[in-house]
């Protein structure tokens, strides 16, 4: 019975390859207008590409380990995740009061190392960000909230 059960559950694993979610694989240049509106110096321009658009923009660069289903749903599900509470590549579409709070949200979540989530530091160690990155981060995401809270409200 149990090698009915093992090789029944090796068929299905095998046949799970063969089905993937969609890629979210959009252009790079997509985050651009983000990156001329908001102006990060080149130590957070480096964190924010190698570290947060993964998952929080319109293009993500897949290691290799994603063509293995169930793996790529478990990526995908953050992916999806991520840019629904924040899609740097819709930047241009956001109000200013918007930017405004997505940028708020940022220092928060980096201040309390809560991103990059921990399931993303276990497989891209670099991403762990220091003490040093967190303060970087933190002030360039002030310098952008300020920009923003002078911002006139259109009338």
């Amino acid at each position: 019975m149990l090698k009915k059960v093992m090789f029944f559950l090796l068929v299905i694993i095998i046949v799970a390859q063969f089905f993937s979610p969609d890629k979210n694989d959009g252009d790079i240049v997509s985050v651009d207008h983000f990156l001329v509106d908001t102006n990060p110096p080149d130590e957070v321009k480096d964190i924010l590409l190698n570290n947060c658009f993964d998952c929080h923009s319109d293009h993500t660069r897949y290691p290799w380990y994603n063509s293995i289903t169930p793996v790529n749903y478990w990526i995908n599900s953050h992916v999806v995740e991520g840019k629904s509470h924040f899609n740097v590549s819709k930047w241009a579409d956001y109000s200013d009061k918007k930017k405004d709070h997505k940028m708020e949200e940022l220092i928060e979540e980096v201040k309390e190392k809560k991103m990059p989530l921990p399931s993303y530091t276990w497989t891209h160690h670099e991403a762990d960000l220091t003490h040093d990155q967190i303060q970087e981060m933190v002030y360039w995401a002030q310098l952008v909230r300020f920009k923003y809270t002078l911002t006139p409200e259109p009338q």
